[in-house]
């Protein structure tokens, strides 16, 4: 490379960091306090997976524009993020902390197979959430794991929990939230070749589906038998032999 296309790459890799820096910037400033969501908590069950389990490989569905593909590989992990962007992000979206490949999980082009995959509150956005249960589970290397957050309740299920008179968000959105319920999860699992690890249950809202109520000031980890809105679930496929270093408290 001659010393002009070297000047001119230098040039051009400059301003493109002062444009980042901008951006954070903005980012920084234009900060306002919203609300607490459930982010911590999902992501403790994702990182405590990935201590357990020590994948090598992991896709990451649904990234929108979350930092979680570049924060998993910085657990050494080889990571490979996808998300529908033509379908539930109308007007594009970047994602400046990872490649975000636009595939719709229902139907994937990806022909990789992983160790592991996340789908952190993404099912319940999804129509046909069978199917893009069932692409995810033979995504998998046979005895891989799949960690799986979502809006849940043992005994019943919500088509649409935001379209529920009283429900504290979600009235505007281009998109559904589908609360999933024991009946739903066991036809997941039926033919699948997956099975449960660990199940968690976790207690939001004051009334039995989530965004419904007051919300509690800490959200608290349940029984099935108590009253309860979301759910961490880790699935493996076909697994071979037991895992006794993991299992729910």
């Amino acid at each position: 490379m001659d010393a002009t296309a070297t000047m001119l790459k230098n040039v051009i890799h400059r301003l493109g960091q002062m444009y980042i820096a901008k951006i954070v910037d903005n980012e920084v400033l234009s900060q306002n306090f919203k609300k607490h969501n459930e982010r911590p908590i999902e992501y403790r069950f994702v990182f405590d997976c990935l201590t357990r389990l020590r994948p090598q490989t992991v896709l990451n569905v649904g990234t929108g524009t979350t930092a979680l593909p570049s924060l998993i590989a910085n657990c050494g992990c080889v990571v490979k993020a996808l998300d529908n962007i033509r379908d539930y992000w109308p007007t594009g979206v970047l994602n400046r902390h990872w490649k975000v490949i636009n595939d719709d999980i229902r139907k994937p082009q990806t022909t990789e197979r992983f160790d592991m995959i996340t789908c952190v509150s993404v099912i319940e956005h999804v129509d046909e959430p069978l199917t893009a249960f069932k692409s995810m589970i033979a995504l998998l290397n046979r005895g891989g794991h799949l960690v799986l957050t979502t809006p849940y309740n043992e005994q019943w299920s919500v088509p649409n929990v935001y379209a529920l008179p009283g429900a504290a968000y979600g009235q505007n959105a281009s998109y559904i939230c589908r609360s999933t319920s024991r009946r739903e999860l066991d036809e997941w699992l039926r033919d699948s070749g997956s099975e449960i690890v660990c199940q968690e249950f976790w207690q939001f809202w004051s009334e039995e589906v989530w965004t419904l109520g007051t919300a509690l000031p800490v959200p608290r980890e349940v029984s099935r038998t108590d009253p309860h809105q979301l759910t961490y679930l880790l699935l493996q496929k076909t697994r071979l032999v037991s895992n006794p270093a993991f299992g729910c408290s």
